[in-house]
């Protein structure tokens, strides 16, 4: 096979691919278009937001399972169900998968469809995706967390004797090695604060506890590659804003655009980044992979927050902003990375450029959970499509598509539904992600007004209905993972 010396020949040989590509997850949202990039690329999902319209989206009947615990198990389902074999095998070729998540039982049952993960291992991407083993790797990359100590917790006593010795106060975040979206986090101020979550935070082994800082959340995309670390644009982050999540902390959306912060920021983000990728590689870790940067307000400073081994719910982002359309989505270049296609990347002039202003245009996406604490039936929801925004603030079905592109100005959004009539909804439950042109949030990174009509005008389509009296209530309990 020949080397691929530039990006017009890495994007030729994608659009030639004659081998299959499976993303299994529970929706396709997190890669978004790749499809449109990558020949033979197919998603096989466990919801079905497009009611069958979407060309490249296979959902196979629902058969009975046991209740799902994690993204691994609705992964592993799918994996198993008849209708995904017998699409493999009718396709044929050596097929490759990718996945947002997956563990060892994937990886066996991978193996038996012939199949091939492009992925690090599950194993490696578990330890690098342990809260305490990120903070270690980025210490030797010299990429530096918010001033913490690392260590078990027995009591409050305890928790303040450890403070006290590192020095970092009695105002606290506390995060557990795994969990995402608020779930295992927890802010610690008194002991009243302590014994809300204590059964969260005792016997969970080593714990990260962190001085609070008065912060904003930031987000970046990157790939490690043989070639060297690729980067992509620093976005902000929505968090915790109760019109879209009941979760404190919780991840609800992601603004990119030119201006999200000042260059300086921008830069030392872009370099922590690819600094952080760098030592990955020599951990053994190749491929996409997501930093949380923690930027201080008063002083501006860059604190590493979290790693996300994988795609992320930012990859859609990431993957749509005018550089990808420019170059390449930056999830090409970890599938080339896997391909085994000999490849020649000049990394720092395509940081170089994609760091260009010029590059980024701007949209913003959000997470729109149910928000009461109660449970009911879904009796109507919003289809996913393009919706259009009134003169007077109310929103409207305009009409069916399954790519953001299709998105015209601010007036518009496009509502990828997540939750469908016949399903429970209870505290935490997705009911749909919404894109839009523009920014979501004000300068001081509140949520704006037009914000806030886009998710009241899509909040109002869903209709429910009461449980019935007999029930004594489903065997459903806010899971601790998130689908996205």
């Amino acid at each position: 096979m020949p080397k691929l010396n530039n990006i017009s020949e890495i994007r030729r040989y994608f659009h030639r691919n004659e081998e299959p590509i499976y993303f299994v997850s529970a929706t396709n949202f997190n890669l978004l278009g790749i499809d449109e990039w990558v020949k033979n690329f197919k998603y096989i999902c466990y919801l079905d937001c497009y009611d069958g319209k979407h060309p490249n989206v296979f959902c196979p009947s629902e058969k009975p399972h046991a209740e799902f615990q994690s993204i691994e198990d609705i992964n592993n389902y799918l994996l198993q169900h008849k209708e995904v074999i017998d699409l493999v095998k009718r396709r044929g070729g050596k097929p490759k998968f990718v996945f947002l998540m997956f563990d060892e039982e994937t990886e066996r049952l991978v193996g038996e469809l012939g199949g091939e993960i492009w992925f690090p291992k599950a194993r490696l991407r578990t330890k690098c995706d342990n809260k305490i083993e990120t903070v270690r790797i980025g210490n030797k990359a010299g990429v530096p967390s918010v001033p913490n100590v690392l260590a078990e917790v027995k009591s409050y006593d305890d928790l303040k004797k450890t403070c006290e010795t590192a020095g970092i106060g009695h105002d606290l975040v506390l995060q557990s090695a795994f969990g995402d979206s608020g779930h295992t986090t927890f802010f610690i101020r008194s002991e009243a604060d302590f014994r809300r979550h204590e059964h969260e935070i005792v016997g969970q082994g080593e714990i990260k506890i962190m001085k609070r800082i008065d912060c904003r959340g930031s987000a970046i995309e990157a790939c490690a590659t043989k070639q060297g670390t690729i980067v992509g644009p620093l976005m902000t982050e929505l968090v915790g804003f109760r019109e879209l999540t009941p979760y404190r902390g919780g991840w609800c959306g992601n603004e990119i655009f030119a201006t999200a912060f000042p260059p300086k920021a921008r830069q030392k983000a872009r370099d922590l980044t690819f600094k952080f990728g760098e030592q990955l590689r020599k951990e053994g870790y190749r491929g996409y992979f997501e930093l949380d940067f923690l930027i201080d307000k008063k002083t501006g400073e860059l604190w590493l927050g979290e790693l996300n081994p994988r795609i992320t719910g930012a990859s859609s982002m990431t993957n749509h902003a005018a550089f990808a359309h420019a170059d390449a989505p930056l999830f090409l270049f970890h599938l080339l990375e896997f391909s085994r296609a000999q490849f020649k990347l000049d990394v720092d002039e395509l940081n170089a450029r994609w760091a260009d202003p010029d590059m980024i245009d701007g949209w913003s996406q959000m997470v729109i959970k149910y928000t009461e604490d109660n449970v009911d039936i879904i009796t109507e929801a919003p289809p996913t499509g393009i919706y259009r925004m009134r003169m007077d603030g109310s929103v409207v079905f305009d009409r069916f598509d399954y790519h953001r592109r299709a998105v015209e100005s601010e007036n518009e959004a496009f509502f990828l539904r997540i939750q469908k009539p016949g399903d429970y909804r209870y505290e935490g439950a997705d009911l749909g992600i919404l894109v839009t042109r523009g920014r979501s949030m004000t300068n001081g990174f509140q949520l704006n007004e037009r914000a806030k009509r886009w998710i009241h005008g899509i909040k109002s389509q869903f209709a429910a209905r009461p449980l019935p009296e007999v029930t004594a209530g489903p065997a459903i309990s806010d899971p601790a993972f998130k689908i996205l």
